[in-house]
């Protein structure tokens, strides 16, 4: 949300801004809908739409438009190969990008801080974009995106609370580096430990939540949806088959558990001795994270939130065949 609060501080500031903002993405344009970057009149900027040549141009662009005094909201399609005779991006990805050009204002200061209220909330509403400008559409329904007929006559609606969740049971120091991962790729983190004292649970800076709990009532404390991602790292083994065997019956986007393969394997054995079928956890990624060959905490991290990332991909178009390039 850095971007939204980058506008904010300039509107503020009294400083006028354009707003670049992916509405529609095709094929393996590098920038996917709802990417957003926002150029300011005293030359800085923050965000992105896909970096490269083509992020580099429309930034020159909105820069001359702005020392021109420009304040008419327009779209721009980007290609992004050398098929097109207009609109070429210079990049040769394939694909293609259509952008709005949104100015903003000082006077729409109190739009932004709004917008980030409800954010900062958690509170799920709509932003709107149509030519007439930007706006809260809260009583919005329907599916969010695009609805062009052309440039005079479109729509578009973006959902604004889109930050995935994830919570990370086990405060520790994989725990600690995570959070610190899954905030750089903008994650919602509750962070759960059993330790009130720990000092990695009391001095993580990047979780948004913190809740100290007893392990045995994980289940009932954990309000989470089919659309969060849970992460059990917990102290010990023992912890973390109580957690796990409390969360096995919930539904998540993805569940898994830190560990050695011997540990897993154990923790399996014991759980089917126990009378737990071996189905209930055929969904879950045990033990969690790529086979990257981690062994540090923020390695481990790493391959964690690749993994999560994965997943969470898994259905996007990439525009990409899987075929080698070479035979």
């Amino acid at each position: 949300m850095t971007t939204w609060h980058f506008v904010r501080d300039k509107l503020r500031a009294s400083v006028p801004v354009i707003l670049l903002w992916v509405l529609e993405s095709e094929g393996s344009s590098p920038g996917r809908r709802g990417f957003k970057m926002a150029v300011a009149a005293d030359g800085t900027f923050q965000g992105t739409i896909g970096g490269g040549m083509m992020e580099h141009k429309l930034v020159e662009k909105a820069r001359a438009l702005l020392a021109a005094g420009q304040a008419s909201l327009f779209l721009q399609r980007q290609h992004h190969d050398k098929t097109h005779v207009r609109d070429q991006s210079g990049m040769i990805c394939s694909g293609s990008q259509l952008l709005a050009f949104v100015p903003l204002q000082p006077a729409q200061e109190g739009l932004i801080s709004s917008l980030l209220l409800a954010f900062s909330r958690q509170r799920e509403s709509r932003i709107a974009l149509d030519p007439g400008g930007l706006r809260l559409d809260p009583e919005a329904t329907g599916e969010a995106g695009l609805t062009f007929t052309d440039e005079e006559n479109w729509h578009y609606t973006e959902t604004l609370d889109q930050r995935p969740v994830i919570h990370i049971i086990g405060a520790g120091h994989v725990g600690l580096a995570l959070s610190q991962q899954m905030s750089l790729l903008g994650f919602y983190i509750r962070l759960y430990d059993n330790r009130p004292g720990l000092n990695t649970f009391l001095d993580n800076p990047f979780a948004h939540e913190k809740i100290v709990c007893d392990y045995e009532n994980i289940d009932s404390l954990l309000e989470a949806s089919e659309n969060d991602f849970v992460v059990i790292m917990t102290f010990g083994y023992r912890d973390d088959k109580i957690v796990f065997r409390r969360l096995l019956h919930k539904h998540f986007y993805y569940l898994g558990m830190l560990g050695s393969d011997a540990k897993i394997l154990t923790l399996m054995r014991e759980l089917e001795a126990e009378g737990v079928s071996p189905d209930s956890w055929q969904h879950c990624f045990v033990p969690v994270g790529l086979p990257i060959y981690s062994k540090t905490a923020p390695e481990i991290a790493v391959s964690i939130a690749a993994e999560i990332i994965r997943e969470k991909n898994r259905d996007l178009p990439t525009g990409r065949s899987g075929l080698p390039l070479a035979e």
